[in-house]
């Protein structure tokens, strides 16, 4: 501490290289406030007090006799966690301020409030420890924030209690944890001015894809009224995804996902008395309806990109809209911790084999698969009785249960979004979590046996009872290149990002109908044709499911499109070819109102499928709604590199009538670089190869089916499942035949399947035959491309040894 240094820095004259006097949080907020207020980013004004200031404090109450003291009982067993926190806390706040330090302050808030055109105006105060937000520790949440602090002395009681919360029993564990040495961590406090956002709402934001690290998208969580209950978890948010490298072209609207939250309670100022704020229940339609429009979405992804360039490294930000203004601000940003240091080097894959019943579902933090018993706590107060190993089921988690998260085996929610504090931390100490069940604290139980998954996409499951599950180590390191493209089958738009570190060439088949089936639930007609429904349960589920939606049409074609985008997303700039939608009869009717729509059928497998619907009365007005998503994803958010797919397309004329309908729904082939594709699982498609090849850019092989109608087996049938054979003699023909009509004619040709991972043998025969790509699961990924690597190996050496023979 030096005699003449500042008790005070205003936020314009501090930067990035100020954390040891201000702490990571206020340097952030000066860094931007001085260097990226001229790129458009919007961060309040306000000052921080240095650490000098707090060091003065300490010496002027002869603090640290006290801290040294309180501590070296807690090391010797003298005294718990709990008593040592509250001892130092308490001398904390009976200090006394040094007059010249609490002159400073005094005059700096006169001069906000003189800036901001307010007498005693509204400030949140924050604490930012000297250690806090570096890159190596998140210290989330460890000191204390307060807000709408207003006049002089509830000022300086509000700086003095920060200074206390220095010690509170989670940031003296955390501090120990990380090897930070308490008396060498000082507190600097920022003032900054409140955003009216109780009138209007805030939240959290990364940079990056929080749990797979996934660095092309800007995540975006919003709550009604101030931002605390984001980030404590207290709510459940509404939760927007923006695909980044589209932000630049303001004429693509590139929001690839919108969830509408709980948001059952919002925090607001609170009228008088010694708490400055209040939570309150939120009404029907702030519920209803989400926190951010299309465009504010747009607006604080670009800043997230813009701070983000400027510290080069992915971020974790707050924002608050003003609702007195509308205007947004940037309020907090720190490094993101957990993502950005992984290595990128190996992806475990996690497999459920067997499952109990489905208790309780949420968002699914980590990819991980634990079993084991519950432990329900409700209260900080019972954490004593948390067991070692236990799955911890809570509502909700603040920094004071970081002792027992760490000693858990997963962590199960009531409430809170991907940002709340529960996720947070578990992130950081690489455990499970599901976050926002609703429920959990009421349907599970102490010592009941569990299986936590998230496994299985962004939604996460507790099943009943000790599952069985595998896990897979997939290594990065040295996967060969190959003149095959290797691409990937994908059908969940919620595990799409699990898989975008692997190498892979695109995706050769995105299946429709699982976003439908999972994602939309509702038969498209029936939306359609909703006023004409004559199943009344329909109708109310119907309603229910499209709340928010004055169009029930739209419903369809926005979660059809954001869907879809996030498997785009996840592999752009490769192609993505996305099969139009493919379900039988009976699996359509399973829809909700679909009975209504669909004929009842003796053989679905060969009946009214794929093309045949497409073109029909019965279902020409429900493909014209998948051909506005297709569109809606290509042009409005600028998936340019989707290729669409039409399956089972029985003969030329049939192709003709579909190409012909999607052009009257603004997708015709050719125009903005639109490439339309036919799957080959008809033996017409092959006698007939080149004449379907002057009508498509590309054939998709589907074995499956190729190989039930060539070989005349039903592919379901146990009874002839020997006779199911991808590599029958006659199945491989038609292979080789449709590839070699498909290259004379300058068309592409790739197989969908499972048969070249299963089967090495297969996959040189394929290489053999000259395809250009092969598509697989994602855990087959690395197999096949080692194998389609050693064909070609093979076949260069072959090849070789051919040209080197002498003649005969």
């Amino acid at each position: 501490m030096t005699g003449d240094a500042p008790h005070v820095i205003w936020f314009e004259n501090l930067g990035r290289g100020d954390v040891p006097r201000v702490g990571g949080k206020n340097a952030s907020l000066g860094e931007m406030v001085g260097r990226l207020g001229a790129e458009g980013v919007s961060v309040p004004p306000g000052f921080a007090t240095t650490a000098d200031a707090y060091w003065r404090f300490v010496e002027a109450n002869r603090l640290e006799e006290v801290i040294e003291g309180a501590l070296d009982d807690l090391e010797a067993g003298k005294a718990s966690l709990q008593e040592t926190g509250q001892a130092i806390r308490r001398t904390f706040l009976r200090g006394d301020w040094p007059e010249e330090t609490a002159e400073a302050i005094r005059k700096a808030y006169r001069e906000l409030s003189r800036r901001s055109g307010a007498a005693d105006t509204d400030v949140a105060v924050r604490s930012s420890a000297t250690a806090e937000d570096l890159p190596d520790a998140s210290f989330a949440g460890q000191q204390e924030t307060f807000l709408n602090i207003r006049g002089e002395a509830a000022l300086l009681d509000a700086c003095r209690r920060c200074y206390a919360s220095l010690f509170t029993d989670r940031a003296i564990s955390y501090r120990a944890a990380k090897g930070f040495d308490h008396l060498k961590v000082a507190l600097s406090v920022g003032v900054q001015k409140m955003v009216r956002s109780d009138l209007g709402g805030a939240g959290v934001m990364f940079s990056i894809d929080t749990e797979t690290g996934f660095d092309k998208v800007v995540v975006v969580n919003a709550a009604w009224g101030l931002g605390e209950n984001v980030v404590q978890g207290t709510v459940d948010p509404d939760e927007y995804q923006v695909f980044k490298p589209f932000l630049r072209d303001a004429r693509l609207t590139p929001i690839i996902e919108k969830a509408l939250g709980g948001k059952a309670l919002k925090m607001l100022y609170a009228s008088g008395g010694e708490r400055a704020t209040r939570n309150v229940p939120t009404s029907k339609a702030e519920r209803a309806s989400f926190v951010l429009d299309d465009q504010e979405i747009l607006q604080l992804a670009r800043w997230a990109c813009t701070i983000e360039a400027h510290y080069g490294i992915p971020m974790d930000m707050e924002w608050a809209k003003d609702g007195s203004t509308g205007a947004l601000y940037i309020v907090q940003a720190r490094p993101e911790t957990v993502q950005s240091r992984k290595e990128a080097g190996a992806l475990k894959s996690y497999r459920i084999k067997s499952k109990g019943r489905k208790l309780v579902a949420g968002l699914s933090i980590g990819g991980a698969v634990v079993t084991g018993k519950v432990c329900l706590i409700r209260s900080a107060q019972e954490i004593e009785r948390f067991e070692d190993g236990a799955i911890l089921i809570t509502e909700t988690t603040d920094p004071d249960w970081v002792p027992i998260m760490k000693r858990a085996a997963a962590i199960v929610t009531d409430h809170g979004g991907r940002t709340s504090h529960a996720a947070i931390v578990s992130r950081e100490l690489g455990l499970p979590a599901i976050v926002g069940t609703g429920n959990a604290t009421e349907i599970l139980h102490d010592d009941q046996e569990v299986t936590v998954s998230c496994a299985e996409g962004d939604e996460g499951f507790v099943y009943e009872g000790i599952g069985e599950f595998e896990v897979e180590e997939l290594s990065l390191d040295d996967i060969p290149k190959t003149r095959t493209a290797v691409m990937l089958n994908l059908a969940n738009p919620a595990a799409a990002f699990r898989w975008w570190r692997l190498p892979a060439d695109g995706v050769g088949l995105a299946r429709m109908e699982f976003v439908v089936s999972n994602h939309i639930k509702i038969h498209p007609m029936a939306l359609v044709r909703f006023d004409a429904l004559r199943d009344e349960d329909a109708k109310r589920r119907i309603v229910e499911l499209t709340r928010g939606y004055a169009d029930k049409t739209e419903y369809f074609v926005d979660r059809l499109a954001r869907g879809l985008a996030r498997i785009a997303a996840a592999n752009h700039p490769n192609p993505v070819i996305v099969r139009m939608s493919d379900f039988k009869t009976n699996e359509y009717a399973n829809l909700v109102g679909g009975a209504e729509f669909e004929p009842k059928e003796e053989n679905p497998m060969l009946g009214f499928r794929g093309a045949s619907r497409y073109y029909s009365p019965r279902y020409r007005d429900g493909f014209a709604l998948e051909c506005r998503a297709i569109r809606r994803l290509r042009e409005e958010m600028g998936f340019g590199n989707v290729v669409v797919m039409i399956p089972f397309c029985r003969s030329t004329k049939e192709a003709d009538r579909v190409l012909e309908v999607m052009a009257e729904n603004g997708l015709r082939r050719g125009e903005n670089g639109l490439e339309v594709y036919v799957m080959c699982e008809i033996p017409s498609n092959v006698v007939l190869a080149k004449a379907f090849a002057e009508r498509f850019d590309g054939f998709s092989i589907g074995s499956n089916d190729l190989t039930q109608l060539t070989l005349g087996v039903d592919r379901d049938s146990d009874e002839l499942a020997e006779l199911f054979d991808e590599q029958d003699d006659a199945v491989k023909w038609m292979i080789r035949t449709v590839i070699e009509a498909a290259h004379r004619s300058g068309a592409k040709v790739g197989l969908c399947g499972q048969a070249p991972s299963d089967h090495p043998e297969f996959a040189g025969f394929l290489v053999d035959c000259g395809i250009d790509s092969m598509s697989v699961s994602p855990d087959s990924f690395i197999a096949v491309k080692r194998h389609a690597a050693e064909a070609e190996a093979a076949r260069r050496d072959a090849q070789a040894a051919s040209t080197q023979e002498p003649p005969s």
